[in-house]
């Protein structure tokens, strides 16, 4: 199936720039520069698109919502509907806390897991979407509350962690565009050899 839609979840706005929960948009907007692409304001999506011409007549249309996380689902059921595409090819790029940070996990349908994105997702659009999961956790200390966790920013350790990252979560991307699904599960969800 070739995936015609990428959409990073995240949350708009300077206050939520470094934060876990935009690892999405942080590496959606590093895929787009690597690609030479550039962003463009679609007001009628409530979102920022790129179009991405990939050869052989296709078009891969690349999505940052602009609804805040909890709205992700209507800018991205906004732009598959204009652009005539199913969920199976879609691929939502986000931060997952059940996964060991910088560890990425490919997967297809399954629960939000508490992840108000994907729900808002899989509302709009159902569960056939590929989702690209982008590990932020362990949840540290384990008594903080979920929110504050994920809409806090990444100690300066943790930081350094994903900037060493964000090539292979580049390469995985590719990996799951241009080999499809089964191939970047193969392959990305291995835990890291240590």
């Amino acid at each position: 199936m070739f995936l015609s839609l990428v959409a990073g979840l995240g949350n708009p706005g300077r206050d939520y720039e470094s934060t876990r929960h935009n690892l999405g948009w942080v590496v959606l907007d590093a895929f787009v520069k690597k690609h030479g692409l550039a962003w463009k304001h679609a007001p009628q999506f409530d979102a920022e698109i790129a179009r991405w011409d990939v050869g052989a007549g296709r078009t891969r249309w690349l999505v940052k919502p602009l609804t805040f996380m909890n709205g992700s689902g209507r800018a991205v059921g906004a732009v598959a509907r204009f652009y005539k595409i199913e969920p199976a090819a879609i691929a939502a790029v986000y931060d997952d806390l059940a996964i060991d940070l910088g560890l990425i996990k490919v997967s297809t349908g399954g629960s939000a897991g508490g992840h108000n994105g994907v729900a808002s997702m899989i509302e709009q659009l159902g569960e056939g979407f590929v989702r690209y999961r982008l590990g932020i956790g362990p949840k540290q200390p384990v008594q903080m509350d979920m929110a504050d966790f994920v809409l806090g920013k990444f100690t300066p350790e943790q930081q350094l962690i994903v900037n060493q990252k964000l090539d292979q979560n580049l390469s995985g991307l590719d990996l799951l565009l241009s080999r499809g699904v089964a191939a970047a599960m193969n392959q990305l969800n291995r835990r890291d050899p240590k």
